[in-house]
């Protein structure tokens, strides 16, 4: 029996563009791909290891010709809108009181600004959640265990009693991996908001 649901945030309530994303900062950067270096920077940043300051300084010296401004819209380029009819469903999900409801998201400092500035219902949105994890905050990051043993722990729940639901492959099986019950969704043709359709069996 599902008591929890945990959501992924990008691809699931906030609509992501990571294909152009990539496109775009491949052009700006005037790169073939991404160097091993910049990866890994990324990832610090992601995971709360390193500042905005230090995150940001690393892309301006090793593209100089990038404003800070540009450097940081290129990095934003992936965040598109946020449907408020998902944030509706969130609410009527919340207000049936059947299953505890946590955020569990791979996001920075960055993108979460952006985010408060640009989604307006960003308040409401958090507020329907009994809790709220972005992986900067709690130095954690998905698709690897320790995050979501973490949140387990934190909020003392069994794995089979859970409902992770997430876009990203990796981050699906690694939580099958620990048993819990998942939704693999596909941006491109399914909606969050169908979950409780789509997830019948389960809810």
């Amino acid at each position: 029996m599902i008591k929890t649901i945990i959501f992924d945030f990008g691809n699931v309530f906030i609509n992501l563009d990571i294909e152009g994303a990539k496109k775009y900062a491949l052009e700006k950067f005037g790169v073939d791909s991404f160097s091993e270096e910049m990866i890994a920077f990324n990832s610090f940043y992601e995971q709360g290891l390193i500042s905005t300051d230090e995150f940001v300084e690393f892309y301006r010296n090793n593209f100089p010709e990038l404003s800070e401004e540009e450097l940081i819209e290129v990095w934003n380029y992936i965040l598109k809108d946020f449907p408020e009819h998902r944030l509706t469903f969130l609410k009527a999900l919340k207000n049936t009181s059947k299953y505890k409801l946590i955020l569990l998201s791979n996001t920075n400092e960055l993108h979460i600004n952006w985010i408060k500035e640009d989604i307006s219902f960003y308040d409401d949105f958090k507020q329907c959640f009994d809790s709220f994890y972005l992986s900067q905050e709690i130095k954690l990051r998905k698709p690897n265990q320790d995050i979501f043993e973490f949140v387990l722990n934190k909020n003392n729940l069994k794995a089979n009693e859970c409902l992770f639901i997430d876009d990203n492959l990796d981050n699906i099986n690694t939580a099958k991996q620990l048993g819990f019950k998942t939704w693999h969704i596909n941006p491109n043709s399914e909606d969050v908001t169908n979950l409780l359709k789509t997830k019948s069996d389960l809810l």
